[in-house]
């Protein structure tokens, strides 16, 4: 049974048994938590304690410091220095944002270490840096991510630097590990965590970690932190964890049950509006909060309508707020620096993105968040929510839902424990048939200035749709129930794409837009330039395409059975080919040549049935294990599939 978190009285940070260093006790007053969150009071303890952990707790819940801490404290007290190019522990995180936000919060806490501050900024002491015995205890840390440097550069940081904790993401750090210049011995090797655990594996890190952990020593501290552990466990628990202690720590709903996954400073609500009302309700939204919200995130479900958006809803907050996009297919160096400007704003901002931003990223001061299309993904529903309402700060989230059948993912909702309410709030105005024609001819003016928005319109709109129609809750989320024409002047478009989920639509594609198609013009010259010269393109090429076009359009027609006819004839004569070359082949060998040949052919034949056979018997042992119960000293043998 996991072990209760201590009580509210029971969570200073002295009371800790074992005791905190003094230093770490002047950090962590310094960045202003005067007590512990539970997760910290329950998880320090026993990862210092040399137990392997398993910790699910509400997103922005204060996870980071709770490994965090006892890693900087085992390294710091151990019986002698970890040797040159030996690494003590090892943070694996699924995302390049999450992997420098534990790295600067790690430098934050380690700048109280004298020793350690030395080492890690030399150039930043007011004073000559001082010199400290070779047998100083030292903590020095490596990001290691992908995209930002290369796998040589971060072998060369390593050698230069010799620090004893990586912090990064799977891929790199397995090129990193996989150097013969970088140790992880067991006499030097202290922990390993893993946060956001259940994300690594969505995110196809499953061989990354498999691999790394292969170059681990089993005799180690392993600690997976997350905020829904628990809906990957049956995978992650066989990570190489010996015994370890489940620690869930959520908040009680007024029951006194443990129904909630969400900080209690967070307001979960939702509002039922049109998708063409939706964008009108932001700003609504935006301006009817006192005080106005400084930091906003509004969510989208891909991509292209991130880069779509962020040229309309600067149209309806004007100048009063900073429209900042983010996602997942923007440059390694655009992320970063969108992120940190976002970060470090000083006026009241919105941060366009997509799920790419729902995970671990600990965003100070967020106030709201809009989820403007509900997420694919069920999950990533409470991680969208909780980037607001974090560390026992207030916050608000709101989801938009079409009326209708979409109005039945707030009980879905309540089954997966994470309620919402309907928001209600007496300075909030609803948006009016009038509002949102506005907004929609705003849209169209704009995009009409440059054939470019049409184009970015018209892309993200499909990919909205096909993202659509994969939700995984799609009994509630049908394509069927979608109002395609409101949904196009949702999104201001001039026209509906022509594309296969529109095949049954009967109204007007047009939206009842009139546009001159010939001339109306991109803004870029070159682009102009090629259009025009395609539109002027002489009519024999246009007769040349059609007829081209009639050829292909013959040759699909051709009956499915007479098509898998010619294909097994041409596989038949691909292989008596290969057996006459195979035959000729061994015709030319000496006999010696053919003995070689029958030898290499017999080995083959053992490693098969000795892999089949180590196959057939691990199946056996997992069968046997799942039956019997885990054996404290089994060794790791991957993930299930």
């Amino acid at each position: 049974m996991a072990p209760k978190p201590p009580s509210a009285s029971s969570r200073a940070w002295g009371d800790l048994n074992p005791p905190l260093s003094e230093w770490v006790l002047d950090a962590v007053s310094s960045m202003g938590f005067t007590r512990m969150t539970p997760v910290q009071a329950a998880a320090i303890p026993l990862f210092m304690g040399h137990k392997d952990v398993v910790v699910e707790a509400v997103t922005g819940s204060g996870k980071t410091l709770a490994f965090l801490i006892p890693v900087v404290e085992k390294l710091l007290r151990l019986e002698e220095p970890i040797k040159k190019h030996h690494v003590g522990a090892i943070i694996v995180s699924p995302t390049r944002e999450l992997a420098s936000q534990i790295y600067n919060v790690l430098l934050s806490l380690l700048a109280f270490h004298e020793p350690s501050a030395s080492v890690i900024n030399p150039a930043d002491q007011d004073e000559p840096p001082r010199k400290y015995p070779s047998s100083t205890l030292k903590v020095v840390p490596q990001l290691v991510l992908g995209g930002a440097t290369t796998a040589a550069e971060d072998v060369s940081l390593f050698l230069k630097k010799s620090p004893n904790v990586l912090v990064g993401t799977p891929g790199r750090l397995l090129e990193l590990l996989s150097s013969s210049h970088v140790h992880c011995p067991q006499s030097s090797f202290e922990m390993l965590v893993l946060d956001e655990a259940d994300r690594l594996l969505d995110l196809g890190f499953k061989d990354d970690l498999q691999k790394i952990l292969s170059r681990l020593p089993k005799q180690r501290r392993t600690g997976l932190f997350s905020a829904s552990v628990s809906e990957a466990v049956d995978q992650i628990i066989r990570v190489g964890l010996r015994n370890p202690v489940k620690v869930a720590v959520r908040v009680k709903g007024p029951s006194g049950a443990e129904d909630k996954r969400t900080p209690a400073s967070l307001r979960m609500t939702y509002l039922i509006t049109k998708s063409s009302h939706k964008l009108p309700a932001v700003k609504n939204l935006l301006y009817s909060l006192n005080p106005r919200p400084q930091k906003t995130i509004i969510y989208f479900s891909t991509c292209a309508a991130v880069d779509y958006f962020q040229h309309l809803i600067p149209l309806l907050l004007g100048d009063d707020f900073a429209v900042i996009p983010l996602h997942g297919k923007h440059e390694q160096k655009v992320r970063q620096k969108n992120f940190v400007r976002f970060t470090n704003s000083t006026m009241p901002s919105v941060l366009l993105t997509t799920d790419v931003a729902a995970r671990g990223l600990d965003i100070p001061s967020v106030d709201l968040v809009i989820q403007v299309d509900p997420p694919t993904d069920p999950k990533a529903f409470i991680h969208r929510c909780g980037r607001a309402g974090r560390a026992g700060r207030r916050g608000l989230s709101v989801v938009f839902l079409q009326p209708g059948r979409e109005e039945d993912y707030v009980g879905f909702l309540e089954v997966r424990k994470t309620p919402v309410t309907l928001y209600e709030d007496a300075s909030y105005r609803g948006v009016s048939d009038t509002d949102a024609a506005a907004a929609t001819e705003a849209f169209r003016a704009f995009v009409r200035k440059d054939r470019a928005y049409h184009d970015k319109g018209q892309r993200a709109f499909v990919s909205w749709v096909r993202s659509y129609s994969k939700h995984q809750a799609s009994s509630i989320f049908r394509m069927d129930d979608l109002d395609w024409e409101d949904l196009g002047h949702a999104w201001g478009l001039l026209k509906l794409p022509r594309m296969p989920e529109l095949k049954k639509f009967q109204g007007d594609p047009t939206l009842g837009v009139t546009i001159d198609w010939d001339n109306y013009a991109y803004k870029d010259k070159q682009r102009e330039k090629r259009r025009k010269e395609a539109l002027e393109a002489p009519k024999d090429d246009d007769e040349q395409q059609r007829a081209a076009k009639k050829r292909r359009s013959e040759k699909n027609s051709v009956p499915w059975s007479l098509t898998l006819e010619k294909k097994s004839e041409r596989e038949k004569r691909r292989e008596k080919k290969r057996a006459r070359r195979e035959r000729s082949k061994w015709e030319k060998m000496s006999e010696e040549e053919r003995q070689r040949v029958r030898e290499t052919e017999a080995m083959l034949e053992k490693v098969r049935q000795q892999t089949a056979e180590k196959r057939a018997k691990s199946k056996k042992q997992a069968s046997q294990a799942s039956d019997e119960g885990s054996d404290d000293d089994e060794e790791f043998e991957g993930f299930d599939d």
